[in-house]
């Protein structure tokens, strides 16, 4: 089979005037970058307000392992088994970040007959939508330091500048850094750090606002730093909250591209969902629930992270209230989670199996806690025998979910009839009765500790005593009653990335507590998570290039 690279480079793709035609919209809505990518000016809102919103679906998955799972694959292929079926369907994804696709991952629009496409584009500069993210936290970074160095007339204590700097990189040496050396017209000299954009506050704000006029007032809510009396300094205090918006005018609308079965995709926004909330954009999803009348998207990693912030996160904020989950695993994941080493994943394991499953099978009781029904996504690899997917099967009936095997990376959409079938079944005959996991009136201490005992399985939570701080210091600021955005390890439903399957008899460490106040959340920094991740030995930018005709190779 060909590589994800060629077969996307082998598509043949509609003029996105046609894509765009698909699901209603107008030539002039659109604002084109080149002829297969366009954004969608924010003007079409008031013409499709009033119009009922489409069905929403979410695809989450097991906790990833580096057997593979195919979340986003499935994504795409069951919008393309949808459409295939004559249905109006979109499909509504994060955008890659630069960091990952150069480091471990490679690219992250689908893969295989799956893919969103031109995927060259969407996974390196795309629309700019990174770089305009980058320079809006990057210009409230320099204004500060610039207050600071010009007679500091807010007062600000250079020891409590809480506002770190980011880049679309992984790169660990920039994690903890020192600025303003050189002498007295160069700055204060002082401890920074860099976060991967990601994770950026302003990424967050991106993805979760409803309009540019929200987008520039959460901006001027950041907190930033604290003056030497303890009050928090904001970036509306900076004035930088208009500048940063202005920065932000294009990013901010919608991208619209397709797949390779020119089924209509929106790319935007892409928080990472073991830091930040791991979620698309609020307003590409709103708008493409009044554009079809399917709408599949899709949450970072696990249902632990990625599953948990959409509904307690994203949805608490939209409002949106989505009919059916489809929850993705393979058998050579559950296999490596009941204790199998990668190059022992090949051969038939009903023991190995039975005690991975494990893992699966809270995901699918966690749906529960929400109210969703759900249906198991078996994304199958040519080694699965009968009776392994019978196996799982039996187990997901028992616990009330239905399962369908897919092949979308290899037969696209055609590869993902059953899974379609099943989610269509599972809307028309078991009505969905969302509610989020907690109150906001709990307080954060309850707050966490709830997400760590229901979702995590933990017996309890230990906070450390900066998190304590922090936590009581929020609380007396009035930002007590916030949601909670957990940053922990994609790997375990615990905070140590080596213990797979469904652990028990463990407790979750909280070792900070960050305020993030222009996103409206609290994120709670677990175990060694870090918020800027390193290259690994060999990082998947050693195998790519391009030749002398523009044809990129080594992507993925």
């Amino acid at each position: 089979m060909k590589s994800d690279i060629e077969i996307a480079q082998a598509a043949v793709m509609k003029p996105i005037v046609e894509v765009a035609k698909q699901i209603g919209l107008q030539e002039d809505e659109l604002e084109s970058y080149g002829k297969y990518k366009a954004k969608i000016n924010l003007s079409v809102w008031n013409r499709l307000k009033d119009k009922p919103n489409g069905n929403l679906i979410l695809v989450t998955a097991i906790n990833p392992t580096p057997a593979g799972e195919g979340k986003t694959t499935v994504t795409v292929g069951l919008g393309q088994a949808l459409s295939k079926m004559g249905k109006k369907a979109m499909i509504a994804v994060r955008e890659p970040s630069l960091g990952p696709c150069f480091g471990v991952k490679g690219g992250a629009a689908g893969g295989g007959y799956a893919q969103c496409v031109p995927m060259e584009d969407i996974n390196l500069h795309f629309t700019g939508d990174f770089h305009a993210i980058t320079s809006a936290h990057s210009l409230l970074a320099a204004m500060l330091d610039n207050s600071i160095q010009q007679g500091n007339l807010l007062n600000i204590d250079p020891r409590q500048v809480v506002f770190r700097r980011v880049v679309d990189m992984n790169d660990r040496a920039l994690r903890k850094i020192i600025i303003g050396l050189g002498g007295t017209k160069e700055g204060i000299p002082r401890e920074n750090g860099y976060d991967i954009t990601v994770a950026s506050e302003v990424m967050a704000i991106l993805c979760l606002a409803s309009d540019l006029m929200d987008l520039k007032a959460r901006f001027g809510k950041i907190v930033v730093a604290y003056t030497y009396d303890g009050k928090p300094v904001t970036a509306h205090d900076l004035e930088a909250e208009g500048a940063m918006a202005l920065l932000m005018k294009d990013a901010i609308k919608p991208n619209l591209v397709q797949t390779l079965e020119n089924t209509p995709v929106f790319v935007h926004g892409g928080p990472f969902a073991n830091i930040a909330h791991g979620c698309n954009s609020i307003m590409a999803t709103k708008l493409a629930l009044k554009l079809a009348d399917y709408v599949v998207t899709e949450a970072g990693f696990g249902a632990d992270l990625g599953a948990e912030k959409f509904f307690d996160l994203k949805c608490r904020f939209a409002g949106f209230k989505p009919g059916a989950v489809v929850v993705v695993a393979t058998v050579r994941a559950l296999k490596m989670n009941g204790g199998l080493a990668k190059d022992q994943l090949g051969a038939e394991d009903l023991a190995a199996l039975e005690r991975g499953v494990v893992n699966l099978e809270k995901h699918i009781e966690n749906m529960g806690k929400f109210g969703v029904p759900a249906v198991v996504a078996i994304n199958r690899f040519p080694t699965d025998t009968d009776a392994e997917l019978e196996f799982i099967r039996k187990r997901c009936q028992e616990l009330g979910a239905e399962v369908a095997l897919c092949e979308v990376f290899t037969k696209g959409g055609e590869g993902g009839g059953e899974l379609a079938e099943k989610v269509l079944d599972l809307l028309d005959s078991k009505k969905s009765n969302f509610k989020v996991l907690y109150e906001l009136d709990l307080s954060i201490e309850a707050k966490i500790e709830k997400i760590a005992k229901e979702i995590y399985g933990a017996d309890g939570v230990n906070f450390d005593k900066a998190a304590q701080l922090s936590m009581k210091k929020y609380t007396e600021m009035g930002y007590g009653n916030m949601p909670i955005c957990m940053a922990k390890t994609q790997y375990s439903l615990t905070d140590d990335q080596t213990r797979l399957g469904r652990p028990v008899g463990f407790t979750i460490t909280v070792r900070e507590v960050r305020l993030s106040a222009g996103a409206g959340f609290l994120v709670a920094i677990t175990g060694a998570i870090m918020t800027m991740p390193g290259l690994p030995k060999r990082p998947a930018a050693m195998r790519m290039d391009i030749d002398a005709d523009g044809i990129i190779t080594g992507l993925f």
